[in-house]
C-alpha cells in the first residue's frame, strides 16, 4: 500500500484550510484517511502551519511520500533535515547527540528568522497606518484652512 503525507482541504469557499494528513495514495483527497498529522492555513501570512513533528517524522521514515507542497512545508519545519541526520546516524556518519544538537540549533535559528519576520510585518502594516494618518491629516488642515478663507 503506497502512503502519501498529503494536504486534505477543509473551510469554505474561497478561504480554504488543509489538513496535513497521512492517506493511502488511493484514497480521495478529501476522504479517508490513516492518520491527521496537523493543520496549514495558507490565508495568514507568514502561513500557519501546526503539526505533531515525532508522528512526521515517524511516517517519513516508515517510507510515507509527501506530495510537493507537504515537501516544502516538512523542509521548511525540519523534518526533513531531523531524518536527514537520522539516516546518518543510522548508518554511522555522526552521533546520535552530534545530531540532535545540529537539529537543534537549525530549529533555535528558523524560529528566530520566522519572528523576525512576524515583527517586521508588523512594524510594516504599522508604519503604514501612521504615514496615512499623517497624509489624511494634511488634507483636513488643508481643508480646513480653505474654508476659513
Amino acid at each position: 500500500m503506497a502512503v502519501k503525507i498529503r494536504l486534505a482541504r477543509r473551510g469554505r469557499k474561497k478561504a480554504a484550510t488543509y489538513d496535513i494528513v497521512v492517506a493511502d495514495a488511493r484514497a480521495p483527497r478529501d476522504g479517508r484517511f490513516i492518520e491527521k498529522l496537523g493543520t496549514y492555513n495558507p490565508n495568514t501570512n507568514p502561513a500557519t502551519i501546526t503539526y505533531d513533528g515525532d508522528r512526521a517524522f515517524y511516517w517519513v521514515m516508515n517510507g510515507a511520500q509527501p506530495t510537493e507542497t507537504v515537501r516544502a512545508m516538512l523542509a521548511y519545519r525540519g523534518v526533513l533535515l531531523r531524518r536527514h541526520l537520522q539516516l546518518g546516524v543510522v548508518k554511522g556518519a555522526l552521533t546520535q547527540e552530534v545530531a540532535d544538537q545540529r537539529y537543534q540549533s537549525w530549529l533555535d535559528e528558523k524560529n528566530t528568522k520566522i519572528e523576525a519576520k512576524k515583527t517586521g510585518l508588523v512594524d510594516t502594516k504599522a508604519e503604514a497606518r501612521a504615514t496615512a494618518l499623517a497624509a489624511e491629516t494634511k488634507v483636513k488642515e488643508a481643508r480646513a484652512a480653505a474654508l476659513a478663507k
